[in-house]
């Protein structure tokens, strides 16, 4: 009788170590693969113009650029006003932060030129928004 079970508790192991590998091993690999960084950083960069851009201006910029005046024609109160830029042209160059004549002003402190100066988790607020396409959300 002991002849007879070894051959087929061998058999069953072998069949069940041909299995197991996937089986157990596909689950688990997928669940333990981080999540792929762009991703991460698109989940975490997320930036809107409404919620987190707006509120900036709305508290730092819109008592010389929209509330009480447009200061060299530059209304920062809507998404409309902005991308309208100044008299002297456009402002934000979507995409493009580093060469975004708003971002430029704040970064340099030359903006908001009463009251306190952006803080630098403003102003990376502003960045993505703007490196991110600016749009209007």
């Amino acid at each position: 009788m002991k002849n007879k079970l070894t051959p087929a508790l061998i058999l069953l192991v072998l069949a069940l170590s041909a299995c197991a590998p996937q089986a157990v091993q596909t689950p688990l690999a997928a669940e333990s693969q981080p999540m792929p960084l762009a991703t991460v950083e698109s989940e975490s960069a997320a930036v809107g113009f409404s919620e987190d851009v707006l509120p900036i201006f709305v508290e730092s910029c819109n008592d010389c650029h929209g509330a009480k005046q447009t200061k060299a024609g530059l209304d920062l109160t809507t998404y409309e006003s902005l991308m309208a830029g100044s008299s002297n042209g456009a402002v934000i160059l979507a995409g493009n932060s580093a060469e975004s004549i708003l971002v430029q002003q704040v970064v340099d402190g030359e903006m908001p030129k009463r009251g306190d100066k952006l803080t630098t988790e403003q102003i990376q607020i502003i960045r993505q928004w703007v490196d991110a396409g600016a749009s209007n959300d």
